[in-house]
């Protein structure tokens, strides 16, 4: 039986017999006829249009959304994390609550327990360039799943909703950081044989990490070697590396004795910089020496004179040194 396939409505002027200005296109296979009634493959007719639309990429997909820098957090750093989530619409009979986590078991995009609660996935290939849009369509599927199911990947329509038309954007986004899967399944205790040596073989890979307290959307995380601070911020990236230069060349960048600031990534439209930290600090000592360097930072921001050759010395280290994750 053939699946039911996602409709966009996309206007081609004069592209057959069929064609209209307004006419509502259905998505199909790209090797497919088009449905316009031109009897070209709907890649080289309406399929043009589709692929534009579901390819071009978005640079802050999670721009809008309350935590914006949390869901980047996830999506890129967090090994183990749960957020509930909040609909805009009251959620179907039988979905008794749906959950944001990092990954879900063997990688799925989205989950529909038995007691009809959702998972939704953060850490998955997107088949769009909005991430935002990938997971409203998984979101939509996993409310109206069959109890028990995971919920597949998928090509979303061009028009189709993104999280921002779905969720509470009034409703606090606060992660909670696992030290390990558990919440893959509703009574990890009870775990046994293959189910059981999967589980215990994930949390053996998670890395350690635990969410700062005192500032928003830093994450420390431990190594082998050193220990990290990993601080993604909202701040614009021009303004934002103008001041971690000004610190920098100042000699205030670190976070204490025996840190130091390496670097930053991009990752999904915001930056994010790097701390090394040496292996026995431990999350809570890094808590206050980050919110003294928060204040700094503040500072920083607001100052507007041109840099000094220090500075511009400063700034063109770090963005040698900066990589974008997405």
């Amino acid at each position: 039986m053939a699946k039911k396939r996602a409709t966009a409505t996309q206007t081609k002027g004069t592209k057959g017999p069929r064609a209209a200005s307004e006419a509502a296109v259905p998505v199909v296979g790209a090797r497919e006829p088009c449905p316009c009634g031109s009897g070209r493959r709907y890649k080289a007719c309406h399929g043009r249009e589709a692929a534009h639309a579901i390819t071009e990429l978005v640079r802050r997909p999670f721009e809008g959304l309350p935590g914006e820098c949390d869901w980047v957090a996830l999506r890129e750093l967090v090994p183990a994390a749960t957020v509930p989530l909040t609909l805009k619409d009251p959620l179907p009979d039988g979905v008794p609550s749906v959950t944001l986590a990092t990954v879900l078991p063997m990688a799925w995009p989205g989950l529909r327990r038995d007691t009809g609660a959702v998972l939704l996935g953060l850490q998955n290939d997107t088949a769009s360039g909005d991430v935002s849009r990938d997971l409203a369509d998984t979101l939509r599927r996993a409310l109206t799943a069959e109890p028990g199911n995971p919920v597949e990947g998928r090509r979303p329509a061009p028009d189709g909703p993104r999280l921002q038309d779905l969720l509470d954007l009034t409703a606090p986004f606060v992660p909670e950081v696992r030290t390990g899967f558990e919440f893959w399944l509703e009574d990890a205790a009870a775990a046994t044989g293959e189910v059981a040596a999967s589980l215990e073989q994930a949390n053996q890979a998670a890395i350690p990490t635990v969410r700062l307290g005192g500032v928003d959307a830093a994450y420390w995380c431990e190594t082998p070697e050193k220990n990290h601070l990993r601080w993604v911020m909202p701040h614009a990236e021009e303004a934002l590396l103008d001041a971690l230069a000004r610190l920098h060349a100042a000699g205030t960048s670190s976070l204490g004795d025996g840190t130091r600031l390496v670097g930053s990534f991009r990752a999904h439209g915001l930056v994010v910089p790097v701390w090394d930290l040496p292996v026995g600090m431990s999350a809570d000592e890094v808590e206050k020496p980050a919110a003294a360097f928060g204040e700094r930072l503040t500072e920083a921001l607001d100052r507007t004179a041109p840099l000094t050759s220090e500075e511009r010395r400063a700034r063109g280290g770090f963005t040698n040194r900066q990589i974008t994750l997405s």
